[in-house]
């Protein structure tokens, strides 16, 4: 990813990174100034709060996520496959956090969700708009194998629930763990 030269944009990628491989906790304004080459004057020029920051950041990554999503997910590949596709993705993205930092990140909405969905509720609700949004890409190609034949979900909704809740536990235990395992396992079984 190349440094963005906007200072709203580079507090915005400082505060995913810093967010993501530590905590919402453990990430001060300071530290985010710091990762960003920002004066704290610029961070409160563009955002009343840390947790108005982290909203934006959420909203931010999605935007560019959901290109991804699209390619991974378009529908002239079979449905199975773009589900089979999209734990390949997070896999090598995963291995490859791992070969540089040594640790294995899991989903940064998980882990910032459960960090402080109780505490911040914006934060909560965010989260819980993009898990949404991702989990419709499940739902989708759910539908559309149940409708071709090769599985058997009449409610696609209750199954996506599901396969997302399955696959956003094996990205929790690999980051608990700091172990691939859980995600390698979890897609042998996809």
């Amino acid at each position: 990813m190349t440094r963005p030269t906007n200072t709203r944009a580079r507090l915005i990628e400082a505060a995913l990174e810093l967010i993501w491989s530590y905590s919402y906790g453990a990430t001060s304004v300071d530290a985010i100034c710091e990762k960003a080459n920002s004066r704290k004057g610029s961070f409160y020029h563009f955002f009343p709060s840390k947790s108005a920051l982290a909203v934006e950041a959420l909203e931010t990554q999605w935007q560019e996520r959901r290109a991804i999503m699209d390619q991974l997910f378009a529908p002239q590949i079979p449905p199975l496959e773009r589900i089979a596709n999209y734990f390949a993705f997070v896999l090598e993205n995963q291995t490859a956090f791992y070969k540089r930092d040594g640790t294995v990140l899991g989903c940064p909405l998980f882990s910032l969700g459960c960090e402080v969905s109780t505490q911040d509720r914006a934060i909560g609700d965010k989260v819980n708009e993009i898990l949404a949004r991702n989990q419709a890409y499940f739902e989708k190609a759910i539908a559309d194998a149940h409708a071709e034949g090769s599985i058997v979900a009449p409610d696609p909704a209750e199954k996506a629930r599901v396969l997302f809740a399955f696959y956003e536990g094996s990205l929790a235990q690999a980051r608990i763990a700091n172990s691939l395992e859980p995600i390698q396992i979890g897609r042998a079984h996809v």
